[in-house]
Order: C-alpha cells, then sequence, then structure tokens
C-alpha cells in the first residue's frame, strides 16, 4: 500500500495544527458555530444528534495492522469503545468531543491516516473493488490508478468547491465489486487489443434522485486517464446547479444535458486539458505502482483443505472467495452478526482483526462497500487458525451475501438528516432470518436501508431496499425490489404503501416467501423479481 512520503507528512501535519488553532477559537467563542462548520466539514467533523462524528479516510479501503490497531485506539481512548466502518470504505466515530478532535488527527497522522476530505462539496475517498490486488478474475491491481487520482484529487485548487460532493470508484474486473455505476464517476481498466486502458462512466448515483452512470468513454489510454477524469470535472464544475443542492450532483447536470452533449463538451475539453500535461511521467506512476506489488507469495502450496468441521466447512462455502495464486485465499470477515449493528467493530474486534492481518495476511487488510473486512492474502494453510481467532473475536459469521449481511446508514440514533431509525429494523430483520440454514436456502439476496432518502444505506441498489420516512411525524418504511449495484445494475422500484418497523420485517419475509415458491433452478432473488416481475410480490405483501 502507498507509503507517506516527506511531503504527504508535512501537508497532514500542517493540516493537523492548523485545525487545532481552529477548534480552540471555537472552544474560545472567537468565531461561531456557522463560522466553524465549513472549517470541521473540510477535515471530517461533522455534528450529529448526540455528538459530533469524525470520518477517517481509508483511501481505496486499504490498511495495515499499525492503522487497524490505531483505530481500535482511538475507539477506547475517544470514543465509546466501537468504529463504524461505512459504505465509502472509511470508518467514522459517533460519540466524539470537540477538542478532542484535533488529538485524534494528530494520533491518526502518526500511521499515515487523516480526515481530509472525507465531507463538503470536492472529491472523497476514492473507492475501489475490496479484493483488489488479490481477486482471480481481475485484469491489473487497479488501486494504483486509485492512488493516483488521490494525489491528484487532494486540495485540488479547482475542485475543493464544487456544485456538490463527488465520488469515484475504480475497478478492473467485469465483475463489479464496488457499485461502479453509481458513482458520479466510475472507472474500469478494460483491455483493448493487449492494451490497458479505461472505460469511463460519468453521471450515477443514488439520493433523491437515482441514476446509473451512461458510458461516456469507452477507452481513455492509461497515459491519458488523469487528464480525461479532469475533463469531466472541470465542465461539472462550470455548469453543475449551484442555486439548488438538491439538483447539485453531476448526475442531474447529465440527465438535463444528455451523454452525448456532455460528453462533446468533455471532449473540447480534454484538448485543453491535455496541453497542461498534468499526467504523470512513466516513470512516477510506477513509483506508485511499486507499493502495489505483490507480497512474497509462495509457490508450490496446496489448495487441499480439511472440511471434515462442518461449521468451518459452511463458512469456507460462504466467506472465502477465491485468490489468483494457487494455495492462498480472500477472506472476508463479516461485521454482520444476528441482532447486532451492521459495520461496527469493538476496539477488541479490531485488534484482533489487525492481528489475523499481521500474522496471516501479509499485513494486510480492506474495508468494503458492503461494511465488511477483507484479508486478502491466506494461505489456505492457515485457513482453519483464522476462522477459529474469529469465532473466537465473535467474528465468524458465515453470511457474506446472504439476507442477513444488511447494509444500514446510522439512521436516526445518530444521523441528524434522518427521518427513520435504520439499526432497529436490520437487528430484527436480521433475527427474523437468523437460522443460517434457512438463508443459505434463500441464497444470494442482498438486503439494504436507508433512514432518509439520502440514500447512504444504498437501498435504491439492493435486491431488498428499505427507505425510512417520516409518515406525518411517525417512522415509515417503504419496501423496494429488483436493485443491484453490482454489473447487472439496475435501480430498486417501491412496491406500493409504507409500513411500521414491525410491518417491515414482516413485508420482507413475504417477498422472500415469494421468492422460494416462483424460482427456477439457480435463480437469486433478483433474477426471480426481474423473470416474473413485481405483481406476484405486491399481492402476496399487500393481499
Amino acid at each position: 500500500m502507498y507509503k507517506y512520503d516527506e511531503y504527504d507528512h508535512s501537508i497532514v501535519a500542517s493540516r493537523v495544527e492548523e485545525f487545532r488553532d481552529q477548534v480552540n477559537r471555537r472552544l474560545a467563542g472567537q468565531i461561531t458555530e456557522d463560522q466553524f462548520k465549513p472549517l470541521r466539514l473540510m477535515n471530517g467533523l461533522y455534528l450529529q444528534l448526540h455528538a459530533y462524528m469524525l470520518r477517517v479516510a481509508v483511501p481505496y479501503g486499504t490498511l495495515d495492522s499499525r492503522q487497524m490497531r490505531m483505530l481500535a485506539h482511538i475507539a477506547r481512548k475517544y470514543d465509546r469503545d466501537y468504529g463504524h466502518f461505512t459504505t465509502r470504505q472509511n470508518i467514522q466515530y459517533n460519540w466524539i468531543k470537540l477538542e478532542d478532535a484535533p488529538n485524534i488527527l494528530a494520533e491518526l497522522a502518526t500511521v499515515e491516516m487523516h480526515a481530509i476530505q472525507t465531507s463538503g462539496n470536492c472529491i472523497r475517498n476514492i473507492s475501489s473493488d475490496q479484493w483488489a490486488g488479490a481477486a482471480a478474475d481481475e485484469l491489473t491491481d487497479p488501486r494504483p490508478w486509485a492512488e493516483l487520482l488521490r494525489q491528484w484529487s487532494t486540495f485540488h485548487p479547482e475542485f475543493s468547491y464544487l456544485p456538490r460532493k463527488f465520488k469515484i470508484a475504480v475497478i478492473a474486473a467485469d465483475e463489479d465489486r464496488a457499485a461502479m455505476r453509481l458513482h458520479d464517476i466510475g472507472i474500469q481498466i478494460v483491455e483493448r487489443d493487449g492494451v490497458h486502458g479505461a472505460a469511463v462512466y460519468v453521471g450515477g448515483g443514488m439520493g433523491r434522485t437515482p441514476m446509473i452512470a451512461p458510458r461516456i468513454k469507452d477507452f481513455v489510454p492509461l497515459e491519458d486517464l488523469l487528464s480525461y477524469v479532469e475533463a469531466c470535472l472541470r465542465v461539472y464544475n462550470r455548469y453543475g446547479r449551484r442555486d439548488n443542492m438538491y439538483k447539485a450532483r453531476i448526475k442531474i447536470l447529465v440527465h438535463e444535458i444528455g451523454a452525448d452533449s456532455y460528453r462533446a463538451q468533455v471532449e473540447d475539453e480534454f484538448v485543453a486539458v491535455k496541453k497542461l500535461g498534468i499526467d504523470p511521467p512513466k516513470a512516477e506512476f510506477d513509483r506508485i505502482a511499486a507499493y502495489f506489488a505483490d507480497p512474497a507469495f509462495e509457490t508450490g502450496l496446496s489448495d487441499d483443505l480439511d472440511r471434515s468441521d462442518p461449521d468451518f466447512a459452511v463458512w469456507l462455502d460462504q466467506n472465502v472467495a477465491a485468490h489468483k495464486m494457487p494455495g492462498y485465499a480472500i477472506v472476508n470477515i463479516s461485521l454482520k452478526p444476528t441482532g447486532g449493528i451492521p459495520g461496527d467493530a469493538s476496539s477488541a474486534q479490531i485488534d484482533a482483526m489487525a492481528d489475523l492481518a499481521e500474522r496471516y495476511s501479509f499485513d494486510e487488510l480492506r474495508v468494503t462497500h458492503a461494511q465488511n473486512i477483507v484479508l486478502p492474502h491466506v494461505r489456505k494453510a492457515d485457513l482453519y487458525a483464522v476462522w477459529q481467532a474469529l469465532v473466537e473475536a465473535e467474528l465468524a459469521d458465515a453470511n457474506l451475501d446472504l439476507i442477513s449481511d444488511i447494509i444500514a446508514c446510522p439512521g436516526l440514533d445518530y444521523c441528524s438528516l434522518a427521518n427513520a431509525r435504520s439499526i432497529p429494523v436490520a437487528q430484527k430483520i436480521a433475527t427474523r432470518f437468523a437460522d443460517l440454514g434457512r438463508q443459505r436456502e434463500l441464497g444470494e439476496l442482498k438486503l439494504k436501508i436507508s433512514g432518509c432518502i439520502n440514500a447512504c444505506g444504498h437501498h435504491h441498489a439492493g435486491h431488498i431496499g428499505i427507505l425510512g420516512v417520516d409518515k406525518k411525524g411517525v417512522e415509515n418504511y417503504q419496501l423496494l425490489l429488483g436493485g443491484s449495484g453490482a454489473e447487472d445494475v439496475s435501480l430498486a422500484k417501491i412496491t406500493g404503501p409504507g409500513f411500521s418497523e414491525d410491518g417491515i420485517v414482516d413485508a420482507v419475509e413475504k417477498a422472500t416467501d415469494v421468492y422460494l415458491a416462483q424460482r427456477t433452478e439457480g435463480e437469486r432473488f433478483l433474477d426471480t423479481y426481474r423473470r416474473i416481475g413485481m405483481e406476484p410480490f405486491k399481492e402476496a405483501i399487500y393481499g
């Protein structure tokens, strides 16, 4: 993973001390909350319902054990002994005291971490495939390009005050594990005539107006990628709405002027940008890419596994994925225990995962956009020992991509924007479907919950989505079906009138009953829904 150079250390340290001064002035009453708000947001500090929330950047979701242990330390020292991993591959702390925020940022800086551009109308954390560099199906590791984009976008003078926040994802496999087309810009590394380039998608997003990004360019030579992305941002910055925050995202611009018109303007802008020479020389890209070289994999390892322990065998089938190297595997750690809070991990659990990464995974971990953790490079011979350690840490739930592997935002329990609680609904659904045999019978079923229309829980992209709304002062929940954030991307549709907290759990169960009754051989829930349509589900749910 990328390591800070002298310049990186300097700018982060300077930013910490600058923010310390701003906090001290706020605490002394020298600046008002309205004056302080844009300053704190530039440092990832939000004011939520009960306390300040700090969002820490984890670029493209990659961490080492030293950084992971620091996250555990912050949870113990400054929060309530836990952290919340997010759908942007970051981590949030929900109970931060304002006077502690500069010290937290200073401690993060000692392990090459920060909270810069995790908020505000700027380019946010660059996300990527959580299996990057390990997946058996990828063309190349996309993270060097994600890192290049991170360096380019940090403190970019033209893009620090965009019309609205901006999110970029980079992948390098046909299987989309990062919801790439639901980003403002989605980039897929592709191959043409033996040469790698980028397919660029612009104008995706969720929120109150969900849209799937159209493809703007099918092949951009990689030596032109930075200039092309800059051109995309320039056109948006020039024409994006600043008079209406609900129409300020790039998806609205692309939709209103049309993909063809947007594409033509980007092509014109690209000609001007390319002359500026912002694309790095090959030597600089090679320097960055060297940080992402494969670890020292052993060769000649056996792929044989002892599956005599039935619980271990179930976990292998559900949570372990194929690795590009023989004798290795990708371990997915679920942060979705039955009745737990999706994405939360205690400081002890964070430390336990750090220990496992250091011992068994070349000192590397990943945060996923589904709010789980990955050990990307584990020898198959070590899988049983890893599983036993996860069992001891209460992290061995074998439910990856099953109905209890729920994505959920913090909702009205924490967020000042939310209309309804997300966490209790997730807990009740997971408890209703607690039997693992029942979950595995249902198979892949991605359930996602948002507490408001901002869609931080990605409900539009759920095979089953739930949206919390305020109905005359009462929490109400809409049920959506048919979404996907994967390569078969689609937006979920509302089934009909909403439900109470308990009613939405019943409605989810009725939807799964329809699926079990109607599915054919090999069909997922999503496949059956697409084949039979909404009506059989509506009839069962609403009677």
